[in-house]
This record gives structure tokens, C-alpha cells and sequence, in this order.
């Protein structure tokens, strides 16, 4: 996997923010591209000159996410199990993981795709049990976006933090993916948690 990363990397060097586009999209259908390491890169990019913007990246990455989460989702909508059975075994997705999505589709509801957007593995495929289950669009897409909002964000904003110290820290990103995802799931809830503290105080009555 590392060396298809690796690869990923060097085809969003050269082609800039479509190749960005590109590797999001696969990312989401299946497709081992460790997003959890490609999205700082994407960041130190910004950082060294190689992109241009901040936000033209996580927009990207973002929209890359919602058209692979698309195309996951037509596939479970019209290919339903089958398609998992017969073509499942090219994205390591079976019938073992989609069991696993569907109980945290039977326990959390629609808010599980929120939830699976920040699980290795179980992020990229999710999309096509949510199509099987026929999930609303509406909710389908604002758990998607959001989800994929928060985790790109964190993840290219720490590349661009890191910049030209991140080739230095690269090689621990592929092997720690699962402690990456980790910190970016406990950066979001301190986040959420000091939101939640603020607000309660900016509702209590003034005495």
C-alpha cells in the first residue's frame, strides 16, 4: 500500500489539484490510496509553493470525496449486494466489513456515515452500504460533507504546519495511519467540546 501511496503522492506533484481530485475520488470508492497521508502532503504543497492555496485544497479534496462518495453509493443503490459479492474483493471490501458498517448503520443511524468518515478502511467503502440501505440523500450528503470537511481540513492543515519538515515525519504517517486518524478524531472533539463549554456560557443568564 505504501508504495501506491507513494505513487499517489508523486501523480498529485505533477498534475497539482486535478491530481488531488483525482486520488479523493478513488479514495472513496474503495480505491488504498491512504487519504490520511495524502491530504498533508497536499498541505506541505501549499506550504512549499507547489500549490497555491489553502482552501483551493481542502475544496478540492473535499469535492473529491463527495464524487467518489457518490459513485460508492450508485453502486450499492443499483448493484446492491451482488455488487459487493462480485467486485468487493478488488477494494478489500467483504462481507465481513460490510457487516460492520451495518451495525453502526443499526446503532447510530444515518449519523454513522459522520462517524465512518474518521475509520480507516471502513471511510472509503462506506458510501456503497449506505446505497444499499437506501439511505435519504439528504442526510446521506450532509454527514458525507461534513465529515469529510473536518478530516481534510485537520489533516491538510497539519501538512501545511509541518512544510518542509514533513518528509522528515512522512515515513511515521505511513505507518501510524490508525494513530493519524486517531489525533484527528481527538482534535475534533476538543474542538467540539470547548464549542459546546462556550455556548452553554454565552446562554447563561447574567447575574
Amino acid at each position: 500500500m505504501q508504495h501506491l501511496t507513494d505513487a499517489v503522492i508523486a501523480f498529485i506533484h505533477h498534475f497539482g489539484y486535478l491530481g488531488l481530485f483525482v486520488a479523493m475520488t478513488g479514495g472513496n470508492v474503495g480505491a488504498p490510496v491512504g487519504s490520511e497521508v495524502i491530504l498533508p502532503v497536499a498541505g506541505a504543497l501549499v506550504a512549499t509553493g507547489v500549490l497555491h492555496n489553502l482552501y483551493a485544497v481542502v475544496l478540492v479534496a473535499l469535492l473529491g470525496e463527495l464524487t467518489g462518495g457518490t459513485i460508492g453509493y450508485a453502486v450499492g443503490r443499483y448493484g446492491g449486494r451482488a455488487a459487493v459479492h462480485r467486485f468487493g474483493h478488488y477494494v478489500l471490501f467483504h462481507e465481513a466489513e460490510m457487516a460492520k458498517v451495518e451495525r453502526f448503520f443499526a446503532r447510530y443511524g444515518s449519523f454513522a456515515i459522520f462517524i465512518c468518515r474518521f475509520i480507516p478502511m471502513i471511510r472509503g467503502i462506506v458510501a456503497i452500504p449506505a446505497g444499499i440501505a437506501r439511505m435519504p440523500l439528504l442526510p446521506f450528503y450532509l454527514w458525507t460533507a461534513l465529515g469529510s470537511l473536518i478530516f481534510c481540513g485537520v489533516l491538510v492543515e497539519l501538512g501545511y504546519g509541518l512544510g518542509h519538515n514533513l518528509d522528515k515525519v512522512l515515513p511515521l504517517l505511513h505507518r501510524s495511519s490508525t494513530v493519524v486518524i486517531g489525533l484527528t478524531v481527538l482534535v475534533v472533539a476538543i474542538a467540539g467540546y470547548f464549542a459546546i463549554v462556550r455556548r452553554k456560557k454565552a446562554a447563561a443568564p447574567v447575574r
